[in-house]
C-alpha cells in the first residue's frame, strides 16, 4: 500500500472533476470505506479560490491527518481540473497525490451545468443564448489569472458550459505534471452503468481493500429535454475535441 501508519500532513487523493460528472456520488461512496476518512466537506476549493490561505489551513481540513491510524483521506473539488493554476499548485504541494477524474458526455455535462446555474447562480439566459454568449462572457478572463494569481473569475467558473467539456486540453496539462500511474480517468456513463465493478477499479487505484458500498446516485437534477437541433449543433461542436481526446487517451467513449 502507498499509505501507512506514518503521520501525514496532506491528503492522499483528489477527485478533480469534471463538474456535473458524478464527483459528489463517487466521494460519498468512497468515504463509506473504513480506511478512507472524509475531509470536513467534500469541496475544499483550496487550490482554486482559497489559495491565499496557508497550507496548514488546508491540512486542518482533514481531521484524520492528526491520527496515526491506517487510513487515507482526500477531497473532491471539480473546479480543480479546469482552473488554470490548480494543477501546478497541486503538483508543488502534494506531488504524490492520486488524481481521479470523471468525464461525462460533454453535451449532457453542459446541459446539467446550465441547469445548476439556473437553480443556484441566477442564470437568466436560455441554454442556447448562454452557449452563444459564452465566448463573450469568458473573454479576457484566463489572462487575468496569470496577471493576478489570486484572481477569482465568476464567469470563468460558472458560465463555462462548453469550454469545460473540451477535456483533452485540460488532461494534457495534468498529464504533463503527474505520472500516468497517479491519474485515473473514468467515463461517467460506464462508471454508473456498473457501480460495483467501477468501485473495484477505484479501490484498486487507491490501494485499499474492496468494500461493499451503498451506491445511490446523488445530486441528480431534473430538467426538460434539450431541443433536438441544439443537440445536433453541439455534437458537431464537440466531435473534433472528442476525437482528439480519444487519440490522446487511446480509447473511445460512446458519446452520441
Amino acid at each position: 500500500m502507498f499509505w501507512s501508519k506514518k503521520k501525514k500532513k496532506m491528503p492522499d487523493f483528489l477527485i478533480i472533476g469534471a463538474q456535473k460528472s458524478g464527483t459528489t456520488s463517487l466521494y460519498n461512496y468512497l468515504i463509506q470505506h473504513p480506511n478512507i476518512y472524509a475531509a470536513i466537506q467534500k469541496e475544499i476549493h483550496y487550490f482554486d479560490s482559497k489559495f491565499d490561505k496557508p497550507k496548514e489551513w488546508y491540512g486542518e481540513c482533514f481531521p484524520s491527518l492528526k491520527t496515526d491510524e491506517e487510513h487515507i483521506t482526500g477531497e473532491a473539488t471539480p473546479y480543480y481540473i479546469f482552473h488554470p493554476l490548480a494543477p501546478i499548485r497541486i503538483k508543488k504541494m502534494i506531488p504524490k497525490s492520486k488524481i481521479i477524474i470523471l468525464l461525462r458526455n460533454p453535451i449532457d455535462r453542459a446541459f446539467s451545468h446550465y441547469h445548476h446555474a439556473v437553480r443556484n447562480l441566477g442564470e437568466t439566459m436560455t441554454f442556447e443564448n448562454a452557449i452563444e454568449k459564452e465566448s463573450e462572457r469568458l473573454r479576457g478572463e484566463l489572462e487575468k489569472f496569470y496577471e493576478n494569481p489570486y484572481y477569482h473569475s465568476y464567469n470563468y467558473q460558472h458560465f463555462s458550459y462548453l469550454k469545460r467539456g473540451i477535456y483533452v486540453d485540460q488532461l494534457e496539462v495534468w498529464y504533463s505534471l503527474f505520472p500516468r500511474k497517479q491519474i485515473l480517468v473514468l467515463e461517467y456513463e460506464n462508471f454508473f452503468g456498473d457501480l460495483p465493478a467501477s468501485m473495484g477499479i477505484v479501490c484498486e487505484f487507491l490501494e485499499v481493500s474492496m468494500h461493499s458500498f451503498e451506491c445511490k446516485p446523488l445530486n441528480v437534477g431534473k430538467y426538460t429535454k434539450m431541443a433536438p437541433e441544439t443537440r445536433v449543433g453541439l455534437r458537431a461542436y464537440f466531435e473534433p475535441h472528442n476525437q482528439r481526446l480519444y487519440r490522446y487517451l487511446g480509447r473511445t467513449y460512446n458519446w452520441k
